[in-house]
């Protein structure tokens, strides 16, 4: 289940809003310039321009493990992008795009673009979470690279080695830290009430600040969203991704492929790689790595990496639309088109340290296994948490191949210490009754629909859409129709018209021939 980020998770450094500001023209406008009359502040040589708008910038001292000074300080850095109108902002949208450990600053253009309407009277907060970007950083000497292209048991060593290094400081990293800092960075700003913005683990960080200051919140948007209690089994991304395969072969003019034979072909390529292994070289900018690409490598590939960017080109054939050619040709003995998916995909491993990333989802979801218990008598919950699984709880998966496949879930952090971490994140905190906004894209199997449903379920005051076309995040479509409906949302409370939700044209899918 990397239920949260398909952007950054084990290192996929594009995040929804880098995708676009890929595509998007970039701003020349100095970051200090002044607006409406307010005086401008020498900004720190990080603080990015955004056309059109001053943004300030500036950083807090936050300790880094609450009660316990002799551990430090980390600084946290953000960046507030101001309206565009005369006057006092009508509110302050903060914005988290995922990860856990996504940057947030370095998309401030993109973001603006985005969200354009309402920033003609709302402001903008970026922080850059503890141990990210531009604050300070506090890492485990885990790369990115490493973790992605790791075998299983590599990747639990890896985890294992992070905690090591970070000692007691490995309880600096939960999402109730995140979300203390972002009030802090609020109280210092002098603004009275945020409204929250999380896309992918950013819907998992947004209700733990909500619960902590609910005082503090206006309203909410969650995108690519899952809920707290999340399933440590990750089995609505196994399910969803045969639900993903049917559509996209059953949406296309003319119709590309058979949904129920692409499910069957998945089923027969798993089984087979669970049975052998074949070996892919993967070149990124950092090396060769020779990928073992297993039964998990391809369920991580079909839920996660697969969801990402669908949508931002939907004439293009995305990695989704070519998965059902590629297992097509594999099933008939040509490896060679999933072969080079494989390759594309590990195209973007990076050196990014993944202590954010490791600690955070260590320590705050939920586990099949009881935190207290010794590694011994974990294995042995774990093992019976699999047991219990009824057939087809994982698709066209085994349970052990598809929740292998996860960087977040199932076994991967059972050696995660007892002591000086925190326990989990509660799953039921209380939250404000305020509007809540949720948004699932229908073609995303790393937060599905189910799980952007039992997001919205709990709070008391929400509504649920499913945008159809659209993979993780939806926003990352390039008409604008999902930031607009957001920006509605933020501005009024309410979504408006949404019809533009279920409009958004199919994507494009490789022929399956014969």
């Amino acid at each position: 289940m990397t239920y949260k980020s398909a952007a950054r998770r084990a290192g996929l450094a594009v995040s929804m809003m880098g995708v676009m500001a890929s595509v998007l023209p970039t701003a020349t406008a100095t970051a200090s310039a002044p607006v409406h009359g307010r005086a401008a502040t020498a900004a720190p040589a990080w603080c990015p321009a955004v056309a059109g708008h001053q943004v300030d910038c500036g950083q807090v001292d936050r300790p880094l493990v609450a009660g316990k000074p002799e551990l430090g300080k980390v600084k946290v850095s953000y960046a507030v992008v101001r309206h565009r109108a005369p006057g006092p902002a009508e509110g302050t949208v903060a914005v988290n795009p995922g990860g856990p450990g996504e940057t947030s600053i370095d998309k401030a253009e993109a973001f603006a673009w985005g969200l354009e309407g309402l920033l003609k009277d709302h402001d903008l907060l970026l922080v850059d979470p503890r141990g990210t970007g531009e604050s300070q950083p506090v890492p485990c000497g885990v790369t990115d690279a490493e973790y992605r292209f790791g075998t299983r048991d590599r990747q639990r060593a890896a985890v294992e080695r992070c905690a090591e290094n970070l000692g007691p400081k490995a309880a600096g990293y939960t999402s109730a830290a995140t979300a203390d800092d972002i009030d802090a960075v609020r109280a210092r700003l002098g603004v009275r009430k945020l409204s929250l913005y999380g896309l992918s683990y950013g819907t998992y960080l947004m209700p733990v600040y909500a619960s902590r200051h609910p005082e503090r919140v206006r309203s909410i948007v969650l995108s690519g969203a899952f809920p707290l209690a999340l399933d440590p089994l990750a089995r609505p991304s196994a399910q969803a991704v045969s639900s993903t395969l049917r559509r996209v072969c059953e949406r296309g003019t003319p119709v590309a492929c058979d949904g129920e034979r692409a499910v069957q072909d998945l089923a027969t390529t798993a089984a087979r790689l669970r049975a052998e292994p074949m070996t892919v070289p993967v070149t990124t900018g950092h090396g060769v790595y020779k990928k073992r690409f297993t039964e998990d490598k391809l369920a991580n590939l079909m839920f996660e990496a697969a969801s990402s960017q669908v949508g931002l080109e939907p004439d293009k054939p995305s990695l989704l639309g070519r998965l059902p050619h590629a297992l097509d040709r594999f099933v008939n003995g040509d490896t060679a088109p999933l072969r080079k998916l494989v390759q594309e995909e590990g195209e973007t491993g990076s050196t990014v340290d993944q202590a954010p990333y490791i600690a955070v989802t260590c320590n705050d979801y939920r586990r099949a296994w009881s935190k207290d218990a010794p590694p011994s008598v974990r294995w042995r919950q774990y093992d019976a948490a699999l047991a219990a699984a009824r057939p087809g709880e994982h698709g066209a998966f085994s349970a052990k191949g598809f929740t292998e496949g996860t960087t977040d879930a199932g076994d991967v952090c059972i050696g995660w210490p007892r002591e000086n971490t925190p326990g989990p994140q509660p799953t039921k905190p209380g939250l404000p009754d305020v509007p809540v906004l949720v948004l699932s894209g229908d073609l995303d199997a790393n937060t599905p629909d189910a799980s952007g449903k039992k997001a919205a379920g709990q709070f008391r005051n929400s509504r649920f859409f499913s945008v159809r076309n659209t993979g993780h995040v939806p926003e990352l479509e390039p008409s604008r129709c999902v930031t607009g409906v957001s920006s509605r949302f933020l501005r009024t409370g309410e979504p408006g018209d949404t019809s533009c939700l279920r409009a958004l044209p199919p994507i494009a899918v490789t022929p399956v021939r014969g």
